[in-house]
């Protein structure tokens, strides 16, 4: 009988380590088999930006946060973050870290906002009559 305090821990429970990548949780793990975001009816595409809300209180001071939600909390604390480089600080799938947000949203620990899409340019026509009207002057 072989005594399982000196054995190396990654033997332990074998089918939850490897030895290349480490411990392994699998998404749904960590999501409680979630995989759509509350229901706020934010959506979080790859490029939402994700701002910590200064309201919040400290992510240490919640219990109720997991070690992603934290990870994510102290990704955005520095600056405002997209969705998409959220998920590759956090080194999680993206999936995963909309349904983490969802949670954070609903605990008002982030906002969520669209960036500003690209004003259209005016019509060249346009911008000649303004050049004509400049050189006029």
């Amino acid at each position: 009988m072989t005594d399982d305090t000196t054995a190396d821990p990654r033997e332990q429970g074998g089918q939850w380590y490897d030895s290349e990548a480490g411990p392994l949780v699998r998404p749904y793990a960590m999501t409680g088999g979630r995989t759509q975001p509350g229901p706020t009816g934010v959506r979080f595409d790859l490029i939402a930006l994700v701002t910590l809300d200064a309201a919040a209180p400290d992510a240490d001071d919640d219990i109720a946060l997991g070690p992603e939600h934290r990870a994510l909390v102290e990704l955005c604390r520095p600056e405002t973050q997209s969705v998409a480089e959220l998920a590759a600080g956090a080194d999680l799938p993206v999936g995963v870290v909309r349904v983490l947000l969802g949670d954070l949203l609903e605990l008002g620990r982030v906002t969520v906002s669209r960036p500003v899409p690209p004003a259209q340019l005016p019509d060249e026509r346009i911008l000649r009559e303004v050049i004509e009207g400049l050189r006029a002057l």
